[in-house]
């Protein structure tokens, strides 16, 4: 996915915490995300770093 789904994904959350009043819960989910997305980067750049070095 790419920056805008996340985005999209995230106004959605918060549309859906706002009006149950689960805000704290909204703002932890946002922590984990942003915290997964880098993992997940990094990780990409890596195995694209070890991909350009078997070659």
């Amino acid at each position: 996915m790419n920056n805008f789904m996340y985005s999209l994904y995230a106004l959605l959350l918060g549309i859906i915490a706002f009006f149950t009043g689960e805000i704290v819960t909204f703002v932890m989910l946002g922590f984990i995300l942003i915290a997964l997305i880098n993992i997940n980067t990094t990780l990409k750049k890596i195995a694209n770093k070890d991909d350009d070095n078997s070659k």
